[in-house]
């Protein structure tokens, strides 16, 4: 009984709900690709790892986030030169515009651009 009490419980702590559930908003997409200067050093991984995260959870603006890596390329049309990558949504280009000037935001760049060697970023306005 004791396991399935606290299954139930931890399921219940940290699923998603419909209340707290973000949904993919298709207005304005803001897309990045990092290149850091050590792309296989374990710390400068953690440290752009942990600001990133911390950034994201912290953001007033930014409604649904995806951080990713590049996976091993199997055609030669994907670009896996990058180390991380970041895709962000946002309710309108004026959200992006905010989320750009926000403390958070304005943080992460000073605690991590000195791990990156190389930014791109994309942005996208739904059709």
């Amino acid at each position: 009984m004791y396991p399935l009490v606290f299954l139930t419980l931890t399921l219940s702590c940290y699923s998603q709900t419909k209340t707290n559930m973000k949904k993919f908003d298709p207005h304005f997409a803001h897309t990045v690709y990092f290149w850091l200067k050590n792309p296989d050093s374990p710390d400068d991984q953690k440290a752009f790892e942990t600001s990133l995260q911390k950034f994201l959870d912290n953001s007033a603006y930014a409604k649904t986030n995806f951080i990713g890596k590049p996976p091993k390329a199997s055609r030669e049309v994907v670009d896996g030169s990058f180390t991380y990558s970041l895709i962000v949504t946002f309710e309108s280009a004026e959200a992006q515009q905010n989320y750009q000037d926000e403390a958070p935001h304005k943080l992460f760049i000073e605690e991590s651009s000195n791990l990156w060697e190389k930014v791109i970023v994309y942005d996208s306005k739904g059709i």
